[in-house]
Order: C-alpha cells, then sequence, then structure tokens
C-alpha cells in the first residue's frame, strides 16, 4: 500500500498551497476538509491528479475521520484545519475550542491509533502573546491575548504529551501573518472589498500604526517541508518568517495603488489594535531556522504587495 501525506484543511488557503507544493515533491496526497472555511476551487486542479484523493468530512465526526486512516496509509500529518480568522474567534468563544484545539485532539487519536510517523502542526506567533522583544522559539512564559493563541498554545502542549505515548515525532511551525491568492480573510482581503464597495474613502481597524511581518504562502509552505526535512528531534519547535514587517497604513496605500484608485481617504478607528486580542507589533527571532540554510525569498513589504497583485488577478479570472 503507498504511503500518503493527509492535510487537513486542505481545501483552505494555505493548506491548498501546501497539497500543491507536496504534490510537486511526488508525494502521494490526501486532501480533507470540510469546506466550512476552505473552498473546492482551490484544489480543483488537483482532482484528475491520480496521487491526489479530496474527502470532505468534519474531523469532530470521528468515526468518519478515522476512515481516512482506515483506507490510506497515512506516514505523515499536516493538520492546518483550524479557525483562521483570530477576530470571529474573539466574538465567538467557542470557535477556537471547536475548530482549532478540537481538531487536534481527534488528529491525535487518529495518529496514535494508526501509527502516524510524523505530526506538522501549523501554530502561530498569537501563541507568544506581546513581547517587547524578539520573539524565539524559547521564549517565555506564553501569555496569549486571544482565544486563537490560546487554542495553539494548548494543542502545542497536546501534541507533546501524545509524543510521550507513542513513537511519533512532531514539527511545530510556528507562523505569523501568511499573505497570497486565495485569501479568505486578512486586512488584504479586507482593503480590497471595501475598496470595491467605496472607492474613495477605507475604514482602517486601529491607528494605522500596527507593524507585522508577512510572509508569502510559497515560502510558509516550502519552509514547512524544509523543516520537516532538516529537523530530526522528536519534538520540534521553529519560526518561520521574514526579517521585515509592513504597517498596515503601507499595505492600504498598496492596495488602493494596485486598484489603481487616487485620493483614497483613510478613515482610522484608533487605538493600537486592530481588534481585541490583536497584538499591534511583533518580530521573530529567525536565527534558528536561517542556520539551518532557510530564507525567505520575498521581503514583508514585497509579499504583500505581490498577495494583492496576485488576489486582484485570482478575482477576476
Amino acid at each position: 500500500m503507498p504511503m500518503y501525506s493527509l492535510v487537513t484543511g486542505g481545501a483552505g488557503f494555505i493548506g491548498s498551497h501546501l497539497c500543491d507544493h507536496l504534490l510537486k515533491l511526488g508525494h502521494n496526497v490526501v486532501c480533507c476538509d470540510d469546506l466550512s472555511l476552505g473552498k473546492k476551487d482551490n484544489i480543483s486542479h488537483n482532482l484528475n491528479n491520480p496521487n491526489f484523493v479530496f474527502i470532505q468530512v468534519n474531523i469532530l465526526d470521528r468515526l468518519s475521520f478515522q476512515d481516512i486512516f482506515q483506507n490510506y496509509k497515512i506516514d505523515t500529518v499536516f493538520h492546518l484545519a483550524a479557525n483562521s480568522d483570530i477576530q470571529a474567534g474573539s466574538e465567538n468563544l467557542d470557535r477556537d475550542l471547536t475548530i482549532t484545539f478540537n481538531t487536534t485532539v481527534e488528529c491525535l487519536y487518529a495518529a496514535k491509533n494508526f501509527n502516524v510517523k510524523s505530526f506538522v502542526f501549523a501554530s502561530s506567533s498569537a501563541v507568544y502573546g506581546r513581547f517587547d522583544k524578539d520573539m524565539k522559539e524559547t521564549s517565555g512564559p506564553l501569555n496569549p491575548v486571544s482565544f486563537y493563541g490560546a487554542a495553539k498554545l494548548a494543542s502545542e502542549v497536546y501534541i507533546h504529551a501524545m509524543l510521550e505515548q507513542t513513537n511519533m515525532k512532531a514539527w511545530i511551525i510556528r507562523f505569523p501573518n501568511v499573505v497570497g491568492e486565495r485569501l479568505t480573510h486578512g486586512v488584504i482581503h479586507d482593503f480590497i472589498k471595501k475598496l470595491e464597495i467605496e472607492p474613495k474613502k477605507l475604514e482602517v481597524l486601529g491607528n494605522g500604526k500596527q507593524k507585522k511581518p508577512y510572509v508569502y504562502v510559497s515560502d510558509i509552505v516550502r519552509g514547512i517541508v524544509f523543516s520537516l526535512t532538516t529537523m530530526t528531534e522528536k519534538y520540534n519547535v521553529i519560526n518561520i518568517g521574514v526579517d521585515s514587517q509592513t504597517t498596515v497604513t503601507s499595505i492600504a496605500a498598496m492596495v488602493a495603488e494596485e486598484m489603481k484608485l487616487s485620493n483614497v481617504k483613510f478613515n482610522y478607528s484608533g487605538g493600537e489594535g486592530g481588534w481585541i486580542g490583536d497584538v499591534s507589533k511583533f518580530q521573530y527571532d529567525l536565527s534558528k531556522i536561517h542556520k539551518l540554510g532557510w530564507k525567505a525569498s520575498m521581503s514583508s513589504d514585497e509579499a504583500v504587495r505581490y498577495s494583492i497583485q496576485q488576489e486582484l488577478a485570482y478575482q477576476h479570472k
């Protein structure tokens, strides 16, 4: 029986790009998604690939989810299924508990029951909370300020505990802000939608001075696989990102420019953060992954601008 990589949330923004990358590397891929956040259009170009299988399933339906492991020999789980909207998680307390944490627990059940060798978890900078210094893998204590970050951190801890009961290895990949085509939410997506409705003015949440690293999605998926193939400990934690940062006002200006809009008035809602649980400024310490030999191909500004261009082109196909 051939070995498969399972990508949960594989029809989502990052998950669909990871499926593309794994297929190019010669993997057999099982993509599962309940399509509550993901879109079948994101993976339609792979549906006729003999090395690709799409299964629509709710991970929380344990019997249906574990049927995947019964029918396919899963060697590696790439667990990306999660709530991807931090702001929405602040408004609905069950959202991150259910979609982010509980799906991780179900994936761990299946991984244990079917002797999966490798478990790769899409974590986040949100686990750190607010740090005055660069966020390093060994930084602590970790005090998330969003339920999204709390659910990601709880998932990390559960994964670590599961390793005591199995021969499995785990990779915890802490993402910053990820941009690129197939976006479903986030500042670029929101600004484009707002300006399509009202091209002369743009509401900007916060004071516009929020400053964060943005990494292009192709760099993220490349970094995920790089980490998996170069880090060999039983429990591996790594930051993936870029050295530079981009302000929200800069993103707004780039979106207006790429949409060929002039004299757009930016209306700021005020405050340091855009919403409850927002970390307005942060930067990673990337020395660990740089020493291993990986670097992003684009700066934060380059990733943002290219993402805007690609998103506009994707929307108008």
